[in-house]
């Protein structure tokens, strides 16, 4: 069977030329525990982190403890009442609320742990505090490890997801830019955000995944959008074992075209870790450096950036991939030689960056993949080059709080009557955005298409609230001497505590040691 090629040479940092970076940690995210045996492990977040301390990346950004995500911020695209279960539910009440668990998809994939909804808050909040940042030009590329986690739908979690932090992300950087691109390289189909935006021209979702008997089964090449989003969701179906150079054949035309065509104000990229090479649930055969190249890609083209994680179940893969593609955001060459750090013992016998790919099969033809290609090219060439959307009434800019405050409590950055101001700007919310995000899929089969669009129109009056803002921050201050930076608790470096931002019911995360 013919195939592509093999391996790509080391990414570079793209132009060389360095980008101001700001990078979101949390120290607590990497005690969060889906459970024993669950392939979710949100301590892949402190063991990327420990090495990006330990190669020096850190002296080159600035380190930000995000600020947890509020109800009012996750309800910008969530359903109320799905918040507020998450809220609620732990370990020791689900076997009380069989029926919310059932309805919100809770309980087996996306299990009840210790800490839920902290680390949704946290996720959330590292992403949306990103935009924020990048919104006000304080940056070029922010970077969230712990975000990506793109299955999360409106009114129900899905696939290890709970919080759909990229969706949010968007919705906080189309306050300032006309145009957002969503760039998904997980192997999974980026179907929560797809169907986020699914009906509107100003966000363009492009999914590179494993298509065919496999989660969450969607992202067929045929799925292009509907309505005024006709054409601006692009799906790129691939089969196992895709290497470096055929992965490339396929992203770099696509998304070159995407850029010249769409020509978005900012770019989010899902860095998905699982579309490696000997990855626990993944098929596809990446390099490292062939994964990086696509951050490389985007770099180049110099547009405000929001780098996010996503799957990954080989965690000291994961930890390689991130720590890596954070030294090409930055435009840095790194040793392959791994110098010694907390978690040393899992990289072992080799402990270099860098692993080999493997000799598995692929099975995408050289025939199947130009065919791909030109389909897509196809149909991005229909679109008018760089819709307009005319701002009839500009939402507010959300403000940041000055870095170096002596603790003040956070939450009097908005005042007693900040819900009314939110209130106020919902209709300019609602002229910002056309037409509004929707969480139903449109199916392509002619019988179902009327009830579809019933539905549609049902929804629609929901989802005028997802894009509800209030000026509002969703970022914390800097963390300071970021340069003596390691891993929980990083020795000359005091994290900035928020617990007079943090709701008296939140508990505190829980600790479990890792199986």
């Amino acid at each position: 069977m013919e195939a592509g090629g093999n391996s790509l040479p080391a990414a570079s940092g793209g132009d060389g030329t360095k980008r101001k970076v700001y990078y979101f940690y949390d120290p607590e995210v990497g005690n969060y525990y889906y459970g024993q045996g669950h392939p979710m492990k949100p301590h892949r977040i402190r063991m990327t982190h420990a090495l990006l301390a330990h190669y020096g990346l850190l002296q080159n950004m600035q380190v930000f403890k995000p600020c947890p995500a509020r109800d009012r911020d996750l309800c910008r695209f969530h359903a109320d009442d799905y918040v507020a279960f998450l809220r609620s539910i732990s370990p020791e009440t689900q076997q009380d609320q069989i029926r919310a668990l059932k309805r919100f998809n809770v309980g087996e994939d996306c299990p009840v742990f210790d800490g839920l909804f902290n680390f949704c808050q946290t996720y959330a909040g590292g992403s949306m505090g990103g935009a924020v940042k990048l919104n006000h030009g304080l940056c070029d590329i922010a970077i969230n490890w712990a975000g990506g986690l793109h299955h999360a739908k409106k009114c129900e979690a899905s696939g290890f997801c709970y919080v759909n932090d990229i969706v949010l992300a968007i919705l906080e950087l189309l306050k300032h830019y006309e145009r957002v691109l969503y760039v998904d390289i997980d192997i999974h189909h980026g179907d929560g955000v797809e169907e986020a935006f699914y009906t509107t021209d100003r966000v363009m979702t492009v999914s590179f995944h494993k298509f065919g008997d496999y989660f969450p089964g969607t992202g067929d090449v045929r799925d292009v959008g509907y309505g005024k989003g006709k054409y601006y969701s692009v799906n790129v179906p691939l089969d196992d074992g895709i290497d470096d150079d055929s992965y490339q054949s396929l992203f770099k035309p696509i998304i070159g075209k995407v850029m010249e065509v769409f020509r978005p104000g900012a770019v989010v990229l899902q860095c998905g870790a699982d579309s490696l090479s000997g990855d626990r649930l993944g098929c596809f055969n990446l390099s490292i450096k062939g994964h990086a190249e696509c951050v490389r890609y985007l770099r180049s083209f110099n547009v405000p950036l929001l780098m996010l994680g996503g799957g990954g179940y080989t965690i000291r893969n994961v930890a390689r991939c991130w720590c890596y593609e954070t030294a090409v955001a930055q435009g840095v060459e790194l040793e392959d030689k791994m110098p010694l750090h907390e978690y040393y013992e899992y990289f072992g016998p080799d402990y270099t960056l860098h692993v080999a790919p493997s000799n598995m099969e692929n099975k995408n033809t050289r025939l199947v993949l130009e065919e791909i290609r030109s389909k897509i090219l196809e149909n991005i060439s229909k679109l008018r080059h760089a819709p307009s959307m005319q701002f009839q009434e500009r939402v507010p800019d959300t403000e940041i709080p000055e870095a170096d405050e002596d603790q003040e409590d956070l939450d009097d950055r908005w005042d007693a009557d900040s819900d009314t101001e939110m209130d106020d700007t919902k209709h300019a919310d609602e002229q910002l955005l056309k037409p509004p995000v929707q969480s139903i899929k449109i199916k392509k089969e002619a019988a179902e298409t009327e009830i579809k669009d019933q539905e549609a129109q049902k929804v629609t009056t929901e989802h005028v609230k997802t894009v509800k803002t209030a000026a509002e921050d969703t970022s914390c201050p800097k963390i300071p001497d970021v340069a003596s930076m390691s891993l929980d608790e990083p020795s000359g470096v005091k994290l900035e505590q928020e617990s007079s931002n943090q709701p008296a019911d939140h508990p505190p995360a829980a600790a479990h040691s890792k199986p």
